[in-house]
């Protein structure tokens, strides 16, 4: 939990930093929801095996290559309004891991109409095991977890193992909807995790992770 919250909290004071790691919150539950817009905007229907309904969203950019805000080991599509930043470690907390994994990339969904990220997280090495790596992920992301369920997928072009589960955070209002999924690259893993405010928030972002996890591709 103090990875994830390290990593919602980039760049608030060390103050704030504290409380929120001290409280379990994510930043993401302070903000106002915005009205009058959807994150997946152009959403198609949900394809068939695709194991969601939720479809893919129309894409609005990429992020991953070279000159993108966040480099990465693949690139992916991302949809309309959502923004990547490159998160960077400071000295006092370090680098914000999980797993074998340290998060490396933010991908906003305000701009798009929804509270949450997809973040993004990278490390170990070419051929290590995704499943392990997910389990290992998960484990340190959500202590307290109900209904989890990993499953074998595909990432755009590489194998994959994916993950949905309730997170019951004794801090939380009501259980929380998650997801990620991890690939082993030529450069090591890469696990993009969908998180948001709560379920609601949560299902409205699928399409854009849907979007994302079909269109991965060597950067």
């Amino acid at each position: 939990m103090r990875g994830l919250m390290r990593g919602v909290a980039v760049g608030l004071a060390p103050a704030a930093l504290v409380v929120g790691v001290l409280t379990g919150c994510s930043a993401e539950a302070t903000a106002e929801k915005p009205a009058g817009k959807a994150s997946a905007k152009g959403a198609a229907k949900g394809s068939p095996g695709d194991g969601t309904g939720a479809g893919t969203a129309a894409k609005g950019g990429t992020v991953g290559g070279a000159g993108s805000p966040c480099v990465l080991p693949v690139s992916f599509d991302l949809a309309a309004d959502w923004k990547p930043k490159a998160v960077t470690n400071d000295d006092q907390f370090g680098p914000v891991t999980q797993g074998p994994v340290t998060l490396v990339c933010e991908i906003d969904a305000k701009p798009a109409g929804n509270i949450g990220f997809m973040r993004v997280w990278t490390g170990g090495r070419s051929g290590d095991d995704p499943r392990k790596a997910l389990e290992a992920f998960v484990t340190d992301e959500a202590k307290s977890r109900e209904k989890v369920a990993f499953s074998e997928t595909k990432a755009g072009e590489f194998p994959a193992a994916e993950v949905t589960y309730l997170n019951t955070n004794e801090f939380l209002d009501a259980p929380k909807k998650e997801r990620a999924f991890a690939v082993s690259t030529p450069r090591g893993l890469l696990v993009l995790h969908l998180g948001g405010m709560d379920s609601e928030e949560h299902e409205g972002m699928l399409p854009a992770y849907e979007l994302a996890k079909q269109s991965v591709r060597k950067a």
